[in-house]
This record gives C-alpha cells, sequence and structure tokens, in this order.
C-alpha cells in the first residue's frame, strides 16, 4: 500500500448487490479495508429490499451488524437480475440486528448532514439513489466525496478500443447525469479502462478458493449461485473492487484530471463544459493491486 491512503473515512456503500458478482466480492474487500469506516450499505435498484437482505447476511457473516442497511428506490426489473436469491430464500431482514432503514436515502441524507467530517458516497451501482438524494438536499453534495464505477472514456468492456455505454450509467441516464454534474467535494471514478481489466486466476484464486474464513465461504457459495452451480477456476470480472480501492487510495493507476458530460445515450464524454473529475484512466502495477486486492480479501 501507498502513503495517499487515508485512515478512518466515513463511508456509505451504494451497490445493486445481487446483480452482477462483483459487487458482492467488493463488499467483501471493504469490509476487510480498515482504512474505510463502512456506517452504512444503501441497496440500488430493482428489487431494493431483495438487495439488502443479501447485504444483510453478508454484514452478519462478517460480525459488522455495527454496519446499517437502508433500502433504495425500487425500479422496475426482471427476474434475470436476481441470480444470487437462493442464498437469502429464508433469511428475515427484519431480524437483522443492525440498524435498518426502510427510507434508506433518507438515512443516507441525514448520516451526511450529521456528519463532522466529510463522508465518501462509493458508488457502485446505477445512481438511482444518488440522484435522489441530491434532488431531496442539493447540499449533501458539499459535504460528500463520491467515489464512483461508472463510465467508459476511452477503452470498453473486455478492453475493446471503442468505448461503451457501461451498465451503471445506462441503466439510468437521468441519474448519471445528476451525478456528474452536481458539485462535489472531491469526486473520482473508475471507468471500464481500468475497472474492466481485474480478475483473479491461477494462484491467486486458488489462494482465495482454499479459504475457510467464513465471508470468503458466503463469497464462493454466492459466486457458485451466480454461475448457475457451475464450479469456476477464475473470478468474473471484479469491477467493483477498483471503486472500493479508489476510495482510500490511488495507488496502482494513472489518474487524469479530466471534465466529463453523460451523453442522451449513456456515453460518458470528455466536454470541456463538464464538471471536473479524477479519473483512474490506466493502469500502473495492475498485479500489484490483484495481490493487495487477494491480501484484503483474506485478511
Amino acid at each position: 500500500m501507498e502513503n495517499s491512503k487515508i485512515s478512518g473515512i466515513p463511508t456509505i456503500l451504494d451497490t445493486d448487490i445481487g446483480t452482477d458478482i462483483d459487487d458482492t466480492w467488493a463488499l467483501v474487500m471493504l469490509l476487510n479495508s480498515p482504512e474505510l469506516d463502512l456506517k452504512m450499505v444503501l441497496s440500488a435498484t430493482g428489487d431494493t429490499l431483495h438487495r439488502a437482505k443479501i447485504s444483510a447476511k453478508l454484514l452478519e457473516t462478517a460480525g459488522r451488524t455495527d454496519v446499517a442497511v437502508g433500502i433504495g428506490v425500487e425500479t422496475p426489473q426482471g427476474p434475470e437480475f436476481k441470480r444470487q436469491a437462493a442464498w437469502v430464500d429464508n433469511y428475515d431482514l427484519y431480524q437483522y440486528p443492525g440498524k435498518f432503514y426502510g427510507d434508506g436515502v433518507g438515512a443516507m441524507i441525514s448520516m451526511i448532514m450529521a456528519a463532522k467530517e466529510p463522508v465518501t458516497i462509493l458508488c457502485i451501482a446505477p445512481a438511482t439513489n444518488i440522484a435522489e438524494a441530491l434532488k431531496r438536499e442539493p447540499r449533501i453534495a458539499g459535504r460528500c466525496r463520491f467515489v464512483g464505477m461508472h463510465g467508459s472514456i476511452r477503452r470498453g468492456y473486455n478492453n475493446n478500443d471503442t468505448p461503451a455505454a457501461e451498465y451503471n450509467v445506462k441503466a439510468d441516464i437521468p441519474a448519471a447525469k445528476a451525478v456528474f454534474e452536481a458539485d462535489w467535494l472531491d469526486a473520482v471514478f473508475t471507468p471500464l479502462d481500468t475497472c474492466g481489466l481485474v480478475v483473479l486466476k491461477d494462484e491467486l484464486y486458488r489462494r482465495i478458493t482454499a479459504s475457510q474464513a467464513p465471508l470468503i465461504k458466503a463469497l464462493l457459495e454466492n459466486y457458485k449461485i451466480w454461475a448457475y452451480g457451475e464450479e469456476k477456476d477464475r473470478s468474473s470480472v471484479l469491477f467493483d473492487t477498483v471503486a472500493v480501492h479508489l476510495a482510500y487510495s490511488t495507488g496502482y493507476l494513472k489518474m487524469e484530471e479530466i471534465n466529463v458530460k453523460v451523453t442522451d445515450d449513456g456515453f460518458t464524454v470528455i466536454d470541456p463544459a463538464g464538471k471536473r473529475f479524477n479519473c483512474a484512466i490506466d493502469w500502473t502495477a495492475m498485479e500489484a493491486f490483484e495481490k493487495d486486492l487477494v491480501a484484503r480479501l483474506l485478511a
């Protein structure tokens, strides 16, 4: 780890956990990152009650019921987005031992406005909840650092040299516009250019599968369910872990200050009229990041 990390950053995670498995990996990483003081996990988009159940069960498994769980704004979404449902079929969210908020967006606003220091909003989902929070209380932007997994600047999915309309942006374009137009205290994000390349394989992945830690076993149970029972010899693409890293450090990454706008068709483009963001545009040491990620997961 390098010197840019900061200790004890109050953090709210906004996640659409339960769709792509990378959110589950990211939450485990976050729980094992002492630089971040996780205050709440807020479920985003689709069946947000279902997503909150996954977060709450993982928090219980980790012994971290000091972390609040909030239900975010529900949006229409098909059953194909509930691929981890079997893991929480019998889990009663309303018996979660920690704090639980039916209006997670309202709880997030209250936390931010009451905080004595800036809060980091770590958004690894379509920005529906964040846009709603900005609508209800625009002042939160000036009290927050925004860290996101969003967009595509020079490279797209699968390291394609053509930028893409990335899912977290395209899934709710008006919300993405609201977030990328807000006057954040500070703003940083990882686009597909960097986060779309992270896959654990070979010895690094074998170290994960050999672990008997309850939280890792829960992670792998979810991964197998998500993969429809198929045994994997590597991780899927772990997009969201890069955003977790950016919440406490810019190490391993080439950062670039750019002005960004969201287009009507869901692309993130460099535009002088856009707001200034610190963008993780390339890797300087991706293998070192992957080793650090495994060390955190196994901590």
